[in-house]
């Protein structure tokens, strides 16, 4: 028998999610304030699992919206995306005895018609009481994600690293473009030859550690390379170099740089941000 999933909020999360669960023959509600004409308790009723995909700041006034008026029973699982915050956004229902928790795929959607594609694979983090950390689990497995399970008071830091391992790979190359097109190149030629490079790097990483990964300057401990780069790049530009430099540099000295090399490296890229120049 398929459990009804009531999910609200129609943005691409929430659209991605349940164009995923419907491939997977689950019984998907979609609510959206815009779209839908009923109100949202009446899109959690009778509903197994109760999906939040709103904002952050949304989820508390929504928790506390269905607790008013009775819209969640003690049967029932609530689970919210965010990858911030934990249960305790849901707080406002405690009280109706529901399983209380979150369910945050650690992977962007850009096209909500892909989501099967996008999420097989990648990895979910889950917290919460037992019954909605199980929801979890199951959820996961229709999806193809690979459930995580996160520490208490972890959400922050977790989430934290996800925005540097995707959203700032996107600044990262938004700075190769900017930098590119300064050096004279056209957009168009800045991309064709950053965007190869970006994706094999992307490559190299499956299945090695960052240590193993990296390549480059810093992992061969080319001070004069270093330098010659601090010195053509604009001076707001070099702080951001030197930090992700030292950040490099940390792995390649776990990789097994020669000490005098790491030590050399190091002296560079600290000067940068101890003089701001």
């Amino acid at each position: 028998m398929l459990r009804v999933i009531a999910i609200i909020g129609g943005g691409r999360m929430g659209r991605g999610l349940a164009v995923a669960l419907a491939d997977a023959n689950e019984r998907v509600e979609l609510w959206s304030r815009r779209e839908s004409t009923g109100g949202v308790t009446d899109a959690v009723s009778g509903a197994a699992v109760v999906i939040l995909a709103v904002p952050d700041d949304a989820i508390a006034p929504v928790a506390g919206q269905l607790a008013a008026t009775g819209g969640i029973g003690a049967d029932q699982v609530v689970l919210h995306l965010s990858g911030l915050l934990d249960r305790g956004a849901l707080a406002a229902l405690a009280p109706t005895g529901a399983g209380l928790g979150s369910f945050h795929p650690m992977q962007s959607i850009a096209d909500p018609a892909r989501a099967s594609e996008s999420w097989r694979g990648a990895a979910v983090g889950l917290e919460g009481d037992s019954r909605a950390v199980t929801q979890g689990e199951w959820l996961a497995g229709l999806l193809g994600l690979v459930p995580v399970h996160l520490p208490p008071g972890s959400k922050p830091l977790y989430h934290a690293a996800g925005v540097i391992a995707s959203n700032y790979l996107v600044a990262l190359a938004g700075w190769a473009q900017r930098l590119g097109e300064s050096a004279g190149l056209s957009p168009a030629t800045v991309l064709a030859l950053y965007r190869p490079i970006m994706s094999g790097t992307a490559e190299n990483l499956r299945g090695r550690a960052p240590a193993e990964a990296l390549t480059g300057p810093v992992a061969r401990g080319d001070v004069a390379t270093i330098e010659a780069h601090l010195g053509a790049l604009p001076a707001a530009d070099r702080p951001l170099y030197a930090i992700l430099g030292l950040e490099a540099l940390r792995l390649a000295q776990r990789a097994g740089l020669a000490e005098e090399k790491v030590a050399a490296v190091g002296r560079v890229l600290r000067e940068v941000l101890r003089t701001g120049a």
